[in-house]
């Protein structure tokens, strides 16, 4: 019997909770969301980490796939995964971050993200997973085992593309409401997904490039290092929209949420008279000063100017400043 068969023949047989819904489905969720993504390339090799991409795929998966009543709790199955064997051994496996553990379940996919390093399968299962043709057989039997009523819809969304990952992109992008009205924000997860999104969308719609300097830094390897900043804080409003965002290099963020640089009604940019710095250095705050911000290609994208207002009134650091002009 080859490796494939005998995996395939485990997934038939995963072992899933009773609820008062029936047997809960979150473990093939979660295996289906995971063949998914290494089908589109999104994981490369055996470190899956708790991600925009990973829970937010989940979380789509299950509105597709799932009718009962269950809560879509990604960090159930990602921990109890561990407790399945095949062959007799255990087949996923988590690493914890250097100083952490992680012995018990954590219902918080935030303190998950924290202590967790990665997630990691077996070297036979993970050999499957490299493989297109056993990737197929996996995902077709988890469909047809356990999501036989449902199969059809979530290929057919897979094809158009159009769930719930494209409807909270649309609610990120200020799109018109139609494209996201039917996803409500509701749990933890619901918050974390829409937040990576955040990250991810804002330094894409200013190309990636420092609004207030101009500086565009990415890596060959697709690592971005432009941060995607709140102007409203989200802690205050929850507002995980493109027009509560500007895009700032790590230091200019950290100016920036200290209220030692803002943005005025015009978009340019202001610095605080108590920000302390060689005024002669060639990269003096003081250069940057009343010079208009980068903004998007397209107006829908731009910061909000009850937003800027409110930074202004709430955050920055007024004064007579020897920089005004």
């Amino acid at each position: 019997m080859s490796l494939l068969t005998q995996f395939l023949n485990k997934l038939a047989r995963l072992n899933r909770g009773n609820t008062a819904y029936g047997k809960a489905p979150h473990k093939p969720v979660l295996l289906v969301t995971m063949v998914e993504l290494f089908e589109k390339g999104i994981i490369t090799n055996n470190q899956l980490f708790v991600d925009t991409d990973l829970v937010g795929t989940f979380q789509e998966n299950w509105r597709l796939l799932v009718t009962t009543l269950n809560t879509p709790d990604f960090t159930l199955p990602f921990y109890h995964l561990q407790n399945e064997k095949f062959n007799g051994q255990p087949f996923w496996f988590l690493q914890a971050k250097p100083g952490c553990q992680i012995n018990a379940y954590i219902g918080s996919v935030n303190t998950l993200a924290n202590v967790l390093n990665f997630g990691y399968f077996s070297p036979e299962v993970y050999l499957l997973l490299q493989d297109a043709v056993s990737r197929t057989a996996i995902k077709a039997l988890l469909l047809d085992t356990y999501f036989p009523g449902t199969k059809a819809n979530y290929l057919q969304s897979k094809q158009t593309g159009y769930g719930y990952l494209h409807a909270l992109e649309g609610y990120v992008l200020n799109e018109p409401e139609p494209v996201y009205r039917k996803i409500k924000i509701e749990t933890e997860e619901d918050e974390f997904v829409r937040g990576g999104l955040f990250k991810k969308l804002i330094p894409k719609v200013y190309n990636n490039t420092c609004c207030i300097t101009g500086m565009r830094l990415a890596s060959s390897f697709g690592h971005n290092f432009i941060d995607a900043c709140h102007i409203v804080p989200f802690s205050i409003t929850h507002d995980d929209k493109v027009s509560n965002g500007i895009a700032l290099c790590p230091n200019l963020h950290r100016a920036f949420d200290r209220g030692l640089i803002s943005i005025d009604a015009n978009y340019r940019v202001m610095v605080s008279a108590h920000i302390i710095e060689d005024a002669e250095h060639p990269y003096s705050l003081k250069h940057l000063h009343g010079t208009p911000i980068k903004l998007p290609n397209h107006e829908v994208y731009y910061p909000d100017l009850g937003n800027v207002e409110w930074h202004n009134r709430n955050v920055f650091k007024k004064g007579l400043s020897k920089y005004a002009i």
